[in-house]
């Protein structure tokens, strides 16, 4: 297993419960491919870069996990189907 980060972008209109049920669904479906959370850190609410589908600000979650190599195909495909995700990335941290 490898170690990665992926550090997704929630739209920032969505309710704290919506939030709470996103950050779940995504660390559980981590432990249910056999990966392992490291440490998961809601950074909240903060302005984006630069404007991103009318969007000036964003959620943002950042989810350190070790997980097999093909688990983050998996991962990427589900954040990419979700209308709720503005952005994300996912980096393999180093040796």
């Amino acid at each position: 297993m490898r170690q990665y980060e992926t550090m997704y972008i929630l739209k920032p209109d969505l309710e704290a419960e919506q939030i709470k049920e996103l950050v779940e669904k995504y660390q559980s479906l981590v432990t249910e491919h056999g990966g392992q959370i490291d440490q998961l850190q809601e950074i909240g609410k903060r302005r984006l870069a630069y404007e991103i589908n009318r969007y000036r600000e964003g959620y943002y979650v950042l989810m350190q996990f070790s997980a097999d190599t093909d688990f983050t195909r998996e991962l990427e495909r589900m954040l990419r189907l979700e209308d709720k995700v503005i952005r994300y990335l996912t980096v393999r941290l180093g040796e």
